[in-house]
This record gives C-alpha cells, structure tokens and sequence, in this order.
C-alpha cells in the first residue's frame, strides 16, 4: 500500500489545499509542503528497507509491488512497482516539489488554493509514470501531468503565457496519442500471439513482433519520449514553456517532467523493442549530439536568462539520449545521473533566474551586470549553479557527463568526440550568463534584496545534494544497477565496438 500512498497523499493534498484557500493563503502552501515531506519521509524509508536489494548484484526485479483490478474485460490492471530506477526518480520528483513549493512561496498571490492543487496533482501524476508497470496506467499518469502544467502556465506564467501553454499542451498532446496508438498496437499483437489481452509490462515484454511492425511501435514510444525529454527537432516548445511559466513552474518543468521521456527511453522503448532499437540507435544517437551542440549554441545566442537556461536543457539532456541508445554500463549509469543531477543544477539556474525576474521584473541580461555588488549571496548561488550545470569537478554533473561520454566512445568515437564540443560551448554560454548578470559595473544602479533566510535555505538544499552527487555518487549508482541489469537482460542488447 505504501506506493499508493505515494500518490494518494499527493492528490490529497491537492484537493486539500484548493478547499482551504477560501479561508487563508498560507494554508495550502503549509498543506503542500507536508504533504510532500511526508511522501519524501516515505520514499527514504523505502530506500532504507530495501539496502540490501539496492546494493546487491541481483539483476531486475521489483522491491514493492500492488495489484488491484480496475477493468478486467479489457486486461487492464491498477498495477504498481518500484525498483532501482523507480526509486531515484520517485525520490528526486519529492525532493524538488518540497523546492518547488518554497520557491513559489511568496511568488504565487492569486488563487494560491488552485495553483497548489495543480501543483500537487502534477507531482502525483510524475510520481505515478515512474510506479505505473500497466502501459495503461502509464498512459493515463502522462496524460495526469498535463492539464496541471497548461494551468500553471496559461494562469500563473508571463507575458505570452497563453501561447507557451497552448504550444505546450499541442505538441505533449499529439505526441501522447502517437504513444497511446503504439501501446494499443502492442496490445493487440500480444493477443494475435497468446490470446491473452493485457497492459502489464512485464508480460509484454519479449512479445513476438513483425521487424515492420516492430519499428512503428517503437517510434511511436520514441516520439513521445523524445518530445518530452525533449530531443531536437522536437524540442521547440520548451524554450516558451520554460520562459513564460513560474519559477515553481519551470522547476518542475526542467528537473522532473523532461525527467519522464528519459524515464520512458530506459523502461519502454529499448526492452520492448529490442531489434528495432538497435537498427534505430545510430540516428538517435546522431540526433542526441545533434542536439548537444545545437541546444549549447542556441544558448550562446540568447539574451533572456530563463531562455538561455532552456535551451541548455537541450544540450543537456542530449547527453540523456546519447548515454541511453549507447546501450552500455558506463552510459546508462551517466545517463541515469544526467537525469538527476540536471533536475537539481537546472533547478536552482531557474530558482535564480526566477528571484531575479521578482526582484528587477526582468529576465534581459542586458539590463543586468554588476549585480554581485548588491546581492552577493544570490550572485554566489548563480555562480555554483552555472559551474554544476557546466560540469565543474566535484559537482554531480560533471560524472554524469563523464560517464555518458565513456560509454559512447565505447560505441562510436566521432559521436563521443562531437559530443565534448558541446560541453565546451556551454562552457562559454556559462561564461557569458555570469558576466553579464552578475559581475562588471552595476551601470543601472539596482539596489535589490538579497535571498531570505528561505531562499537561503532552499539553494543550501540543491547545492549539498550536487556536491554529495559529486564527491559520492556510489549509492545512485549501486541502486540503479540491478535495474540496469534487468532492462539489458529484458533486452538483450549492449552494444560496444
């Protein structure tokens, strides 16, 4: 019961907060912040039960399990799992709700009930696509993320927030059915197969496919994964979201819901369709570092801060798709880690990109400069986020990177090696983003506050778990490898030279 509790509590606490907005605005906030400790408290106690499994050289299988029926006649099943994978990410979606929820706390005035409701229901719908093992379910918990996000957007965002999130409901959208027509082609070839209709993950697998078949399928799931992680040329609408939406918004957006297409390219898209993924894995790995040094120029040229930051994204989390269709140890791990160090490095750029737009009502960088001389503690917090996301030494990003790359060169060494490129790119992108914000003269003569005792202690969070993910990211990485193992047993696919 305790995986449904995970998302039970959140949907709670959503319903909650909305109800008790009539009578005081710090209601909701105070109900949402405990109610995501408490889930949080949940999933550490998850880890601690299972230290064993977590470290042990088993391959697959799952920790937690819960079965209920929902609609039988069509082998559709309430089911629920948790292994390695799962857990990481189940644990970094609560960690960066609890900083959502701090980040948004004196930023959100109007309708504070409702924005916390979708907040929360957001969180459950996350937390439910990495617990969901009936495709169905799956479906409909990527389905659960969306509608709160458009309102989060289209009601709490900027100056062109209806057309972020009607950009961003279209392409989510459309991409989601080409998923639900691949999960049902699936459905239905296991059934041609075994006369056996159903949704469960684990009896879909290894599933007998037509090689024509199998490659629409598989693109279907990858379109749709490739949009949200999201991969170039599908990646368009991200920069609007991400500028336009609130810092609350764009936290969630950056480390969690592009967390769900990475999630989806490990847990679907390889396992079930192995054969066709081998025959597609040199596109997408092509496209990934495509989408490095596309996403790490496009940055360069930006002038908006939450803009640059978006499209670093995309160089990024190209480092995701490369580390995944390289298919091997070393990559999967640093893939695994892209995804959560990323979350926490891109979260704390738009926490201070989102201060600053509070403070100074703008996101221009050419209104900014000198900025460390006013608010010094806030300039240092921009400072250490840009040397994480660039991948300094020491800090998380730079073993996710370093991995990725190890594993890719193991595959292809013209790919690995153009991939490097764009990490020096970026290192000129971050460059620029901190002269021009931060140091040189205060030629506008801001005098700003600098971060409360709050915003304070929301960075001290963000910033101890990047330097804990870089002096020692052992327990991650021990945790993922039985699940690790298991996607490549399921698949029987590694690819090396």
């Amino acid at each position: 019961m305790i995986l449904l509790w995970l998302i039970l509590i959140l949907l709670a606490a959503g319903l909650l907060s909305w109800l008790t907005a009539r009578w005081s605005h710090s209601l909701p906030r105070w109900i949402t912040l405990l109610a995501v400790s408490l889930d949080l408290i949940l999933g550490l106690m998850l880890w601690n039960r299972h230290t064993d499994l977590l470290t042990s050289s088993a391959v697959g299988g799952w920790f937690e399990q819960a079965s209920w029926d929902w609609i039988p006649e069509f082998g559709i099943r309430f089911q629920l799992a948790l292994d390695g994978l799962s857990l990481i990410l189940v644990i970094l979606t609560l960690f960066l709700g609890i900083i959502a929820v701090l980040a948004s706390w004196t930023e959100i005035q109007e309708e504070v009930g409702f924005f916390h409701f979708n907040l929360n229901w957001i969180l459950a719908g996350i937390t439910s696509v990495f617990l969901a093992v009936d495709l169905f379910l799956f479906y409909f918990a990527w389905e659960l993320m969306l509608i709160p996000m458009y309102f989060l957007i289209a009601m709490w965002g900027h100056e062109r927030r209806v057309y972020a999130a009607i950009k961003f409901f279209i392409f989510t959208q459309l991409s989601g059915l080409l998923m639900l027509l691949a999960i049902l082609g699936l459905y239905f070839a296991h059934h041609a197969n075994t006369g056996v209709y159903t949704f469960s993950y684990s009896d879909l697998l290894g599933t007998a496919l037509d090689p024509g078949l199998a490659r629409w399928l598989m693109l279907g799931f990858f379109i749709a994964f490739a949009v949200k992680l999201p991969m170039f040329p599908f990646h368009t609408w991200l920069p609007d979201a991400h500028t336009e939406a609130p810092t609350a918004g764009s936290v969630i957006l950056a480390g969690l819901l592009l967390k769900t297409g990475g999630y989806g390219l490990l847990r679907f898209v390889l396992p079930l369709f192995p054969e066709a993924s081998r025959e597609f894995a040199p596109i997408a790995m092509a496209l990934a570092v495509t989408g490095i040094l596309y996403g790490a120029v496009m940055a360069f040229a930006q002038t908006d801060f939450k803009r640059l930051v978006a499209y670093s994204s995309v160089s990024h989390l190209g480092f995701v798709l490369l580390g995944v269709f390289s298919w091997n140890e070393w990559a999967l791990q640093g893939a695994l880690m892209q995804m959560v160090c990323h979350g926490v490095s891109t979260g704390g750029l738009f926490f201070v990109a989102g201060a600053l737009q509070h403070r100074m009502h703008t996101r221009e960088l050419g209104r900014m400069g000198g900025l460390w001389s006013t608010i010094p503690v806030m300039s240092g917090a921009g400072l250490f986020f840009i040397m994480a996301s660039l991948g300094l030494p020491g800090l998380g990003n730079f073993v996710a990177e370093f991995l990725v790359l190890i594993g890719a060169f193991r595959v292809d060494v013209t790919l690995a090696s153009l991939a490097t490129v764009g990490i020096l790119v970026g290192t000129i992108y971050g460059l620029k983003l901190m002269q021009q914000a931060f140091h040189g003269p205060n030629v506008h003569d801001w005098k700003l506050r600098d971060l409360s005792f709050r915003e304070i202690v929301l960075v001290a969070m963000m910033a101890v778990a990047l330097i804990w993910l870089g002096l020692y990211p052992q327990p991650v990485l021990d945790a993922f490898v039985p699940a690790m193992r298991g996607l490549q047993q399921a698949s029987a696919l590694e690819r090396t030279l």
